[in-house]
């Protein structure tokens, strides 16, 4: 199956607002083309609405399944693609990486970066999951470009994963 977590945060400074936050899921009974095709229309319909300056994807891990680690390989590529399309900056960070920097620690489990995003985002009462995976992603984003200063342009409206 491809589906993806999105978030899209407000980031000023140290601050964080939560902006926006779901799952795309394509129908798992159509062929992986136009499942892949879905994804892209509603990524791109996303930073449409959404006018983020930048986006953050994860970066892969390798999968014992060839299938599955294909599979993930073109739905990554969409969301790579997608936001490159509309002209935006691109990040891409690690699993172990975004952990740390929402959790304190690389080995943090899908249970605790959820637990994290919702004292870090207050009342969105997130669950272990794509969407609570893409706001951290999101997150450790503002955090990577507020540290460096500014990446490429001063994020005013967050970034879209």
């Amino acid at each position: 199956m491809v589906k993806c977590g999105w978030g899209v945060v407000e980031a000023e400074g140290l601050k964080i607002t939560h902006i926006g936050h779901g799952v795309i899921k394509p129908a798992v009974n159509q062929d992986m083309a136009l499942r892949l095709n879905q994804l892209y229309d509603e990524l791109s319909e996303l930073i449409n609405i959404f006018a983020p300056d930048e986006a953050a994807v994860e970066e892969v891990f390798m999968n014992n399944n060839p299938a599955s680690a294909m599979k993930l390989g073109h739905a990554r590529a969409v969301c790579l693609l997608a936001p490159a399309q509309a002209g935006l900056y691109v990040g891409e960070y690690s699993a172990k990486k975004v952990k740390k920097s929402v959790v304190g620690t690389g080995q943090a489990d899908k249970a605790q970066v959820a637990a994290m995003m919702n004292v870090l985002l207050p009342g969105q009462n997130l669950k272990a999951g794509d969407a609570a995976d893409a706001l951290a992603i999101a997150i450790c984003h503002a955090h990577r470009a507020s540290a460096a200063g500014a990446l490429h342009n001063v994020m005013r409206r967050g970034s879209l994963v």
